[in-house]
Parts: structure tokens; C-alpha cells; sequence
């Protein structure tokens, strides 16, 4: 497979996942109430100071034949993870995590309160009143959130050849497959995937921050008219 049809295969289960997994946990941690919340947030944010290579490491190990999650695989589907695609998507959703989270929280905190209690009090559950309150006022944090952990993943380099390696077809990313152009001296091949890989992030941040204004002015005219 084509390094960069692999990479936008990864990216994209890794921020499904991401998004499935990171909006329940964003309104655990924006609404839960609790002096040691700080612990979690502490664990959820570690991927951005943590050094690749040490994350890439242990998730290494973890999924190995003699770690944990190796070893449950190896009885369930009689195969491991490590050096294979499902291992990529498991060492970047926890890569990536905090790319997701955070905007999450930071839009999930951002809502008037009295919107929820308003909700409340009408008798939606709240269940109803994330969907029909929460996500509609967090669509920016949720674009945002989504992006990111997608172009975070499409250009992750270390933690990607520590637990899959280089094999191609398989886990060579289009970063991995820029490294082995420069190592080989072929600068042009290189070039062409950088400027490549530097298109797609920039058409999709520019998405990004479209999306944001268009909706920040619609929320906007929204309150004006009241």
C-alpha cells in the first residue's frame, strides 16, 4: 500500500477512536467535580511532554508476546500486535490522546452553565442535553479536536517506527517513507512527499478555522436575535 494511503488510513481510525472514546471522558472530566480531578487530567495530557520514543517503547513491550496486551492477544486471535497496523492504531489513539481531550474539555467548560441547569429544569435528561445543548455549543471544540488528533496522527514519526517498524505495505508511514528518501539521498522523492504531506495539513487546517468562524458567527447572530 502507498505510504500515504496507509497514513490517511491510520489517521482515520486513530481519530475515530479517538472521538468515540475522548467525548464521554472530555464531559467526565469538564462537569465531574472532584479535588484529585487534576491526577487524571495530569495522565491524559503526559503524551504531549513525554518523549515518542519512551511512549513508543513501553507500548512496545505492552504489546509484545510477553506484555499484557501481547499475551491476551496471542490467546484471543493467536497473533500479536506489535509490527502490525492494529499495533500503530493502538500506540497513536494513545499518542494522540491529548490532541483530542483537551479541545474537548476546553469547549465542553466553555458552555454557560445556566444553559445546562436550564435544561435540567425542563426535564431533559442528560443525555438529551449533551446532544441537543452541549454538542451544538461545541461544534468549533469538536472540529478542532477532531483535526487535530488527524493531522497529529498523519504526521507522527517516532512512536510509529518504534512499535510497527518499517515495513512496507504495512506500517511505513509517509514519514517513515520521507526518512528512507534522505537517507538514501533521494531528496527529490522526499520533497515531494514533504510538500505533499504540507498541502494536506494546511487545506485542512484552513478548513479547521473556516468551520470555527462560520460557526462562531452563527452562534453569534443566534444570541443577537434574542
Amino acid at each position: 500500500m502507498d505510504p500515504l494511503l496507509l497514513s490517511l488510513r491510520l489517521a482515520a481510525c486513530v481519530s475515530a477512536i479517538l472521538m468515540l472514546i475522548g467525548m464521554p471522558l472530555a464531559y467526565w472530566l469538564a462537569y465531574w467535580k472532584w479535588r484529585g480531578k487534576f491526577l487524571f487530567e495530569a495522565v491524559v495530557a503526559m503524551p504531549l511532554v513525554l518523549p515518542p520514543t519512551v511512549l513508543g517503547f513501553y507500548v512496545l513491550v505492552a504489546l509484545g508476546p510477553h506484555g499484557p496486551v501481547g499475551k491476551i492477544s496471542n490467546v484471543l486471535f493467536h497473533r500479536g500486535w506489535a509490527f502490525t497496523f492494529g499495533g500503530l492504531v493502538f500506540a497513536s489513539v494513545l499518542y494522540s490522546f491529548p490532541f483530542t481531550v483537551q479541545p474537548l474539555i476546553a469547549a465542553f467548560e466553555g458552555i454557560d452553565r445556566r444553559l445546562l441547569d436550564a435544561s435540567a429544569v425542563l426535564g431533559a435528561s442528560r443525555w438529551r442535553t449533551f446532544a441537543r445543548v452541549i454538542v451544538p455549543l461545541s461544534l468549533p471544540g469538536i472540529v478542532t479536536a477532531a483535526v487535530l488528533s488527524f493531522t497529529h496522527t498523519l504526521g507522527e514519526f517516532g512512536v510509529v517506527l518504534m512499535v510497527g517498524g518499517n515495513l512496507a505495505g504495512i506500517t511505513r508511514t509517509v514519514s517513515i517513507d520521507i526518512y528512507d528518501h534522505v537517507q538514501s539521498m533521494e531528496y527529490a522523492e522526499a520533497n515531494r512527499m514533504a510538500l505533499l504531506l504540507l498541502i494536506i495539513s494546511f487545506v485542512v487546517l484552513s478548513v479547521v478555522y473556516g468551520v470555527n468562524r462560520s460557526a462562531g458567527r452563527r452562534m453569534w447572530a443566534s444570541w443577537a436575535a434574542r
